[in-house]
């Protein structure tokens, strides 16, 4: 059988489609694999009006975009977070595993200075965690704080007048005396919930586990290459260096960001005076943002940030 050599309208043909190729964007090419990646960073869930933490309303948008983006291997995650509410920690965490069993996509989790408690919930849906040296992992706990004011009030002569329907609806008043009762109630909810913390690690960390549960369990955290000893995490490793390690020298790594507009623009020029570093102009904030800043800052500050 002979085959007949390309005609110059072939060639032709070949040509214009490779010019049009080169066109488009590299990772709509399919000359070279594609790793999306998706940076999840902050407190998550502690939520004002013009400073919202992260939440799962916050972030489905970019993981979905990020697993249907087309020609993807994979995806990469950045989380930076020393957690917050596990009730929003839990639903990112779960999107995550969901949306890769549906595209059937490996995820690689990448650690920045801190996965803590809610940030680490979330690292347990990679396939794999990767961390820097210095990175803080860990603090599979739950913690919950407040603050007492009977003695300043009555110092200063107010008398709390409060009216309430049901015995338990006043519990942890912040101007009332402790009460045993209530701390026992609200420390039987914190070990519901670290049970469930408990639980999701061992299901997604399974066999990789080492060391002694009550170290492991306690609401300790550890550097980066600790973790990996206890098996929290599975190596040393930067996103860049990974993904060209797996997927070679021409993986492309395309960010996929929230859309940015006008009104989310002015926003963040408009909070962009407190930031972790400072409260900057704190005094010309409303005063719920800067109780919001203030108990984001509290947050890093228990990781040393």
């Amino acid at each position: 059988m002979s085959v007949s050599e390309p005609t110059s309208e072939t060639r032709g043909f070949a040509a214009t489609v490779q010019g049009l190729r080169r066109l488009l964007p590299p990772r709509l090419r399919g000359d070279a694999p594609v790793v999306p990646v998706v940076r999840l960073s902050g407190v998550i869930g502690a939520v004002t009006p013009l400073r919202p933490g992260m939440s799962l309303a916050g972030v489905a948008r970019i993981l979905d975009r990020a697993f249907g983006m087309r020609g993807a291997k994979a995806v990469a995650i950045i989380i930076n977070s020393p957690g917050g509410s596990p009730v929003q920690s839990h639903q990112i965490h779960q999107r995550i595993r969901q949306l890769a069993s549906e595209k059937k996509l490996p995820v690689f989790m990448f650690v920045e200075d801190v996965a803590a408690s809610g940030g680490y919930m979330i690292a347990c849906a990679g396939d794999e965690i990767f961390c820097d040296p210095s990175s803080i992992v860990g603090s599979i706990g739950v913690v919950g704080g407040s603050f007492g004011f009977q003695g300043l009030i009555e110092k200063i002569g107010i008398e709390r007048r409060l009216y309430t329907s049901g015995k338990n609806k006043a519990m942890l008043d912040p101007f009332l005396p402790e009460n045993p009762d209530d701390v026992a109630r609200l420390k039987s909810l914190q070990y519901e919930i670290h049970t469930m913390f408990i639980d999701l690690v061992k299901r997604c960390r399974g066999a990789k586990l080492r060391g002694d549960e009550d170290e492991l369990f306690s609401g300790a955290y550890w550097t980066g290459q600790r973790s990996i000893d206890l098996g929290l995490s599975d190596a040393i490793g930067d996103l860049r260096s990974v993904l060209r390690a797996r997927f070679g020298d021409k993986v492309k790594m395309p960010v996929v960001a929230q859309p940015r507009g006008l009104l989310s623009g002015l926003l963040g020029r408009r909070g962009a005076g407190m930031t972790l570093a400072g409260l900057g102009d704190a005094a010309s904030t409303a005063p719920e943002e800067l109780m919001s800043a203030l108990e984001a800052r509290a947050i890093w500050a228990r990781f040393g940030f």
